[in-house]
């Protein structure tokens, strides 16, 4: 299972695929060839969510004309995929232990495929928004079988291959997504305007059904943990009560309902957590293992993935609401702006696991977060030095600054949570940590109408029309994404804070820990995602 949601040039925090169980079906064959083309099937699917994540952002203000959508639809256009994605993540890897990956992935590809044809012949911005919520619920059934399917189809020490080439995917999907949205958002195929977005993914997926149903090999779990519905149902409504109200209460003025179904959330999470512990005692297979957070690490890792996640949905969402609607930039112009972003990321992310980690430990992630937030902090000045005449390449210092902060935490954070945690709870523990980053993420999106959006309307005169309305308006946004920003560099300050918690050396293992000498499913490196 992997993880997201969000950006014009994004690379969001790794998340790591639950751990499969051992196959009920045999690897193929050394010289199978067959095995090669499974293999270049569920890349392709992974690249294609990827992309269809990264490449949405920057068509939004398009969508936003030429559909008619309220904002508060806009952040549901996004942060609906995400809520469907995180509350869908670890069912979907069990039903795909259960029926069978092969099955799953060939079910979630399609239905991923129908969902994509859905958002790109949307009719209005709800039957969009229905759709993409569709679409995230696809590719939690997709998205978990991807290295299931590669744990079963490759021997160990094959994969060192394998998940170098997923390394590659990823990298480029992340450089991939925003061009390409902000290519066919430009060219306005056929005169679709934003439509094509959605609908390349047809081809794609189709020949990924095919192809998929002749090459991947089906395997199962021999003994697969059970659903756990009703914990899915709960975080469901959880995450409902608190997002639409943050998501519609500006435009409806904030009513009374609004904070009482935010107040009633927290008493879903309560019920969640009784019953979690029932769940667990009852047969061992809760949709949360609570004794998890007895692990000090893995607790205060998880609040770092949540907050970080939220941190990420404001940013992005707000950076390409600013460089569109705020200064008035065209799609491509907005997504060739966020390549130095996307290129410090990967530098930074690659030399934090190998040479710096290592070495100095925990202060390597605190040294991102004070980064990122340095970054985060020039960013707003230049925004309100240089106003609505800022030229991409003046961005390109503070971008490049949050890329390398960014960089240097998302890769080994994953290994830092984990790194207390018994080995056989490392299957729970991924999992939990891949959805948290898409829940965090959704709440980042919803909490826009907070931070940027009500700043938004304070600033921006009603009756401006004309030329000096446009400027009124840009004026606005960017008072918006300087007030946002200030927001994300308060959490990164937070973040800096709670990774105290962390182990000071995550790459020494406790006994009994997740990693061990011994190649097992519960190393195999995440999907970045």
């Amino acid at each position: 299972m992997t993880s997201a949601e969000t950006q014009p040039a994004p690379v969001p925090a790794p998340v790591p695929a639950p751990v499969p169980h051992p196959s009920t079906t045999a690897q193929p064959a050394a010289g199978d060839r067959r095995r090669w083309f499974a293999l270049a099937i569920v890349m392709t699917a992974a690249f294609m969510d990827l992309v269809d994540v990264t490449i949405v952002n920057i068509a939004i203000p398009s969508i936003q004309r030429d559909a008619g959508a309220t904002f508060s639809q806009i952040q549901w256009i996004t942060a609906g995929y995400a809520l469907a994605f995180a509350a869908g993540l670890i069912t979907g890897g069990r039903l795909g232990d259960i029926h069978g990956r092969k099955r799953l992935f060939l079910i979630g590809i399609g239905g991923f495929t129908v969902a994509s044809a859905l958002c790109g012949f949307a009719a209005n911005p709800e039957m969009l928004v229905a759709s993409r919520i569709l679409q995230g619920g696809m590719a939690a059934l997709m998205v978990p079988q991807v290295l299931s399917i590669v744990h079963a189809t490759f021997p160990a020490h094959e994969r060192g291959k394998v998940f170098g080439l997923f390394g590659a995917v990823v990298g480029l999907g992340a450089v991939t997504g925003p061009l390409l949205g902000a290519l066919l958002t430009e060219w306005n195929l056929f005169g679709l305007e934003w439509r094509p977005i959605f609908l390349i993914n047809l081809p794609v997926g189709i020949a990924g059904l095919i192809l998929g149903s002749r090459f991947i090999t089906e395997s199962k779990a021999p003994k697969a943990l059970k659903l756990d519905l009703v914990g899915v149902a709960l975080v469901t409504l959880g995450l409902l009560m608190l997002l639409y109200p943050l998501t519609r209460g500006r435009e409806l003025g904030w009513p009374l309902w609004g904070y009482v179904s935010m107040a009633g959330a927290l008493v879903v999470l309560a019920v969640l957590v009784a019953y979690e512990r029932r769940k667990a005692a009852r047969d061992g297979s809760p949709l949360v293992e609570l004794s998890l957070f007895k692990v000090k690490s893995f607790a205060a890792g998880i609040a770092v993935q949540t907050v970080f996640g939220v941190a990420l949905g404001v940013f992005f969402l707000v950076w390409t609401l600013y460089m569109q609607f705020g200064l008035g930039w065209g799609p491509l112009k907005a997504g060739l702006t966020g390549i130095p972003f996307s290129i410090a990321v990967s530098v930074a992310a690659g030399m934090s696991v190998q040479a710096l980690v290592p070495r100095f430990g925990r202060k390597v992630l605190q040294a991102g977060a004070l980064v990122m937030a340095l970054g985060v902090l020039l960013y707003i000045w230049e925004s309100a030095h240089f106003g609505l005449s800022i030229a991409p390449w003046q961005m390109a210092l503070p971008l490049v600054v949050m890329g390398v902060g960014m960089g240097l935490i998302v890769a080994p954070l994953t290994d830092a949570i984990l790194s207390e945690v018994p080995r056989e709870h490392a299957g729970s523990a991924s999992g939990l940590i891949n959805t948290v980053q898409q829940m965090g993420n959704a709440l980042g999106l919803g909490l826009v109408s907070v931070v940027f959006f009500g700043v938004i309307d304070d600033r921006l005169p009603e009756s401006a029309q004309g030329p000096a309305g446009a400027a009124a308006a840009g004026a606005a946004f960017a008072d918006g994404f300087q007030h946002a920003l200030g927001w994300v560099a308060a959490v990164m300050g937070a973040i800096f804070l709670l990774m105290f918690a962390l182990p000071g050396r995550p790459a020494q293992h406790v006994e009994g820990a997740a990693e061990d000498p011994t190649p097992t499913p519960e190393k195999e490196p995440a999907l970045v995602r």
